[in-house]
């Protein structure tokens, strides 16, 4: 065949055949990329479910990959307690119908979905009237069943079994309906599990103090020690022996405007809200460069005139009017808001209660906090070591047990006694209320298959010593003020 017998494609069809190839490319390559290096929140229009399930930023630096999250459960359910009857549940934090996540958990999109903490898991509580109602979910009170402890120790138990390796976890994601495409799989099987199970090792070496403190039990959290080592890397072994529990509970943040300028946290180390809050964020997981500012604000905002909820059962309206002028006389001017003394710290030597949450907070811990956020505009200026506990606003008093900054006192009524005459042991985790002595039950050992935990007032860090303020008052007087701290 000659030379001007080979057939040949006209040279402008060619160049059009080549760009479509080229176009289709750049298309899938964008379809595929894009999502994965993409970082988008899940984000919510109201601004409770916002607050329940929106990010903060947690997920970048110590989210768990979604599936990975998901399956932890099935796959190891001999580490939670009732043998994992309810999923994460049997840690107590709460379900909603309808959602994905237990409250205080949300999700971001960073190469893989990522699963992390916001502010809500410590603050957000259920309430029941009786046995037989309905839990309550009550945004912005202390997280008053919820076992944070038990959650990081679940994890780090997780990370030491040989089954988590992608040829155990990747068939079980798929049992519980993980639709992992190919893509996906790779990155799952030589990415996020291996990573995720090194990351979580690593954290549950750092954390291993833990297994030496008490057990903190539904509705509290140590800020500061795990802050020591997973932000700055304290040799926490080497720390005194005395600033290694600093157990307390899980405050409400309800009303937040009228506590700026205030001494805040339990030991009044910060008086900025913003501080605080920021502060509270990196415990969730946040950094520097993660934190959604614009969620975190979002909330802040929310919170910042957010009213405490109203007591919802029947008060006795006469026996309420003459505790007010008791409250007047012996709890207003450390306790509401236009009180002298409210918000500033009083010496320990003064108001007795258990020193080991103020030895946690150290003069090292503060000169290391002080570098964070540095060449930002939210750096922190108003961290400070005191010598005490902060008297604290009593709004909403009556949804805030157990009380102390410790959470060894069980209501207001176990308030009003001498430390000998109240509880030295009694059981928290309960959401039913006890209208009489205003608080949740603490006396049930059981409900059903939940066992509800022991709190023992004489472990190290649990302490009900101390506030002896009210407590020479008569019988009579201590019922009339009791009455009317449910309107508070």
């Amino acid at each position: 065949m000659s030379t001007q017998d080979t057939p040949t494609l006209p040279a402008k069809g060619f160049k059009k055949f080549w760009v479509l190839i080229v176009s289709i490319l750049f298309a899938v390559a964008i379809a595929v990329l894009v999502p994965l290096i993409s970082n988008n929140p899940v984000k919510y229009s109201d601004i409770n479910d916002h607050f329940k399930y929106g990010s903060i930023g947690s997920e970048p630096a110590r989210g768990i990959p979604y599936w990975i999250w998901k399956v932890l459960p099935q796959m190891f359910p001999e580490y939670l307690p009732e043998y994992g009857k309810g999923g994460y549940a049997s840690l107590g934090f709460i379900y909603e119908g309808g959602k994905d996540f237990p409250v205080g958990f949300s999700q971001r999109r960073v190469f893989v979905n990522r699963v992390g903490l916001n502010c809500a898991v410590c603050h957000t509580g259920t309430l029941r009237e009786n046995p037989d109602s309905p839990h309550q979910v009550i945004s912005a009170m202390p997280a008053n069943v919820v076992n944070l402890q038990g959650y990081i120790k679940f994890l780090s138990k997780v990370a030491q079994d040989s089954r988590f390796v992608p040829d155990e976890m990747l068939p079980q994601i798929e049992a519980i309906g993980g639709y992992l495409n190919p893509i996906q799989k790779l990155i799952y099987r030589y990415i996020a599990i291996p990573m995720t199970r090194d990351a979580l090792s690593i954290q549950s070496d750092r954390l291993s103090f833990l297994n030496r403190q008490p057990e903190w039990g539904p509705g509290r959290v140590d800020t500061f020690n795990p802050y020591k080592t997973l932000q700055f890397n304290f040799p926490m072994g080497k720390l005194p022996e005395k600033e290694l529990i600093g157990t307390a509970d899980f405050p409400s943040v309800w009303n937040q405007k009228p506590r700026e300028g205030l001494q805040l946290h339990w030991d009044g180390d910060n008086t900025s809200v913003d501080e605080r809050n920021l502060s509270a964020g990196l415990g969730a997981g946040i950094t520097p460069t993660t934190v959604d500012r614009a969620g975190l604000k979002r909330v802040a905002d929310w919170l910042w005139e957010l009213p405490p909820p109203t007591y919802p059962y029947e008060i006795n309206a006469d026996l309420a009017a003459k505790g007010q002028p008791i409250f007047e006389n012996t709890c207003a001017s450390c306790h509401t808001f236009r009180g002298d003394r409210v918000g500033k710290v009083i010496p320990i030597e003064e108001i007795g209660t258990d020193s080991h949450r103020l030895d946690s907070y150290t003069n090292e811990l503060l000169a290391n906090q002080n570098t964070l956020f540095a060449g930002y505009p939210e750096r922190f200026k108003h961290f400070s070591k005191t010598n005490g506990y902060a008297n604290m606003p009593l709004d909403g008093i009556w949804l805030r047990a157990p009380y102390l900054h410790n959470g060894s006192v069980p209501t207001l009524r176990d308030m009003l006694e001498t430390p000998e005459h109240r509880p030295k042991a009694f059981y928290r985790g309960n959401d039913l209320f006890d209208q009489k002595n205003v608080g949740f039950v603490s006396n049930v050992v059981q409900e059903g298959d939940k066992k509800y935990f022991k709190f023992d007032t004489l472990l190290p860090g649990n302490t009900n010593t101390g506030h002896l303020y009210g407590t020479e008052l008569s019988v009579e007087d201590k019922n009339a003020l009791i009455e009317y701290l449910k309107k508070l």
